[in-house]
């Protein structure tokens, strides 16, 4: 019994863990384990950078797996062992224990192997007894049904780690990006804030220089004037010290002299107060967004035969026809209009748009007529804002945001480059009925996508 343990654990140990048959080209991974090289290669498909171990789920580097050419030939001498002892196997069958007779009985109820005289004891006499072979064939089914649901189990919990780990990855992404826009903000700031400190500087220098030449002048003047008072001060007292008739004598001169006395001016040297702030759109446009953002969806109704819509449908790409065009192609321009559409309120809605080319953004009346050849416009009830996006040879160009505001009461739709927070155009006009949001590519555009709803 020791012997047919220790075998049974030793075929344990040269066994894959994945397929459960006897390990073929095994390889081991970083944390220890082994595997059939196929099986575990089968298992890693489909992922990157994380790479988690079937059994203790230690996330591995990489694909890079060691050759066990050691366990490879322990392997093929443990496979011979069975066909060594298999003679002898068969020819020791279990007997009872109680009984040493051999086994050949199933207890459904006590799921216990007997023996022929285990039938007749009062313990089992009234319990539905069957013979092993039968009982082995039905309990086989009965596994194998459990392992096909297990596997299914285990494939789901598998795929949903792995959704997880893709989760977890993109988070990881999306807060890197969070960061570096954060970081280029923070550069930005500090940017406009040193122009401000430079031109207030600048201020600050020649005020200090204005303010110098007053004081010099007033410092001038004052000494002038003490000049002055001292030197009619001097005569007043002289004259008091004369007699009668020398002070009468000359009196007027005196008089005169004191009453011709210049008032003295002095230039007023008050400091200007010099401020700076951010400018009004920076921190406007995130309130905007926050406060008034629409989540849209475009309307495939509206659609131009042209465009390709996504599944979540908030996305378009422009698609060149090619061979003989649909009668539409001529008679409408490329468009497609939102599903949402706003008679009331303030609402602010963010486009992305990837490729090169010119696009049409902007809100347009319900009834504006779609499969015509006449220009929209605000005549007919279409107010947009053409933005081109040029092609560079040298490096990528950014894909612009345009951040889009509708004050449906106030009768202004503004539109904003949300990749430097700028204002870029306004439209004002009197709205009279529903106004959906209204996206248009320019035919002549080779590659142009649209998103809605990409923004912060």
């Amino acid at each position: 019994m020791a012997f047919a343990a220790s075998l049974a654990k030793l075929q344990a140990e040269a066994s894959c863990p994945i397929c459960l048959d006897y390990l073929r080209d095994p390889v081991t991974t970083e944390c220890g384990h082994n595997f059939c090289s196929s099986c575990i290669h089968q298992r890693w498909e489909g992922l990157q950078d994380t790479f988690p171990c079937p059994v203790c789920l230690h996330h591995c580097r990489d694909r890079g797996l060691t050759k066990n050419i050691q366990l490879y030939h322990m392997t093929e001498t443990v496979k011979q062992i069975p066909s060594m002892r298999g003679k002898k196997k068969r020819q020791e069958e279990p007997l009872c224990k109680k009984h040493r007779e051999v086994l050949t009985l199933f207890c459904e109820k006590d799921l216990e192997l007997l023996c022929a005289q285990c039938r007749m004891s009062s313990d089992h006499q009234d319990q539905p007894l069957i013979p092993i072979e039968e009982a082995a064939a039905s309990h086989r089914e009965m596994l194998k049904r459990h392992i096909e649901a297990k596997a299914s189990h285990l494939e789901n919990v598998e795929m949903l780690y792995k959704n997880e780990v893709e989760n977890t990855w993109e988070v990881k992404r999306k807060i890197e990006k969070w960061r570096e826009e954060l970081d280029n903000e923070c550069k930005e700031i500090k940017c406009f804030l040193a122009i401000q400190q430079n031109e207030i500087d600048n201020n600050l220098l020649i005020e200090e220089k204005d303010v110098e030449e007053k004081l010099i002048e007033n410092g001038r003047q004052i000494s002038y004037h003490r000049f002055r008072l001292s030197s009619l001060l001097s005569k007043i007292e002289e004259k008091c010290l004369q007699t009668d008739e020398g002070l009468l004598t000359g009196i007027e001169s005196i008089h005169n002299g004191y009453g011709n006395l210049e008032t003295l001016v002095v230039f007023s040297c008050d400091l200007k107060t010099e401020t700076y702030n951010l400018p009004p759109h920076y921190l406007g446009v995130h309130k905007m967004f926050r406060i008034f953002q629409a989540y849209l969806t475009l309307d495939p109704e509206t659609a131009h035969p042209n465009f390709i819509m996504s599944r979540s449908k908030r996305s378009v790409t422009y698609r060149t026809p090619n061979g003989f065009p649909n009668p539409q192609d001529l008679t409408s321009y490329p468009a497609v209009l939102s599903s949402e559409g706003f008679d009331a309120g303030r609402h602010f809605w963010v486009v992305e748009i990837t490729g090169t080319g010119e696009c049409f953004l902007g809100v347009c009346k319900e009834s504006f007529p779609r499969n015509t050849d006449i220009p929209p416009s605000a005549r007919n009830g279409c107010w947009q804002f053409s933005f081109w996006i040029p092609t560079s040879d040298s490096s990528p160009i950014e894909q612009p945001k345009i951040g889009i505001f509708l004050d449906y009461e106030l009768g202004a739709v503004s539109f904003y480059h949300l990749n430097n927070r700028s204002y870029l155009h306004g439209i004002t006009d009197t709205f009279t009925e529903k106004l959906m949001p209204y996206f248009s590519i320019a035919s002549s555009s080779a590659s142009l996508i649209i998103n809605i709803g990409c923004g912060k």
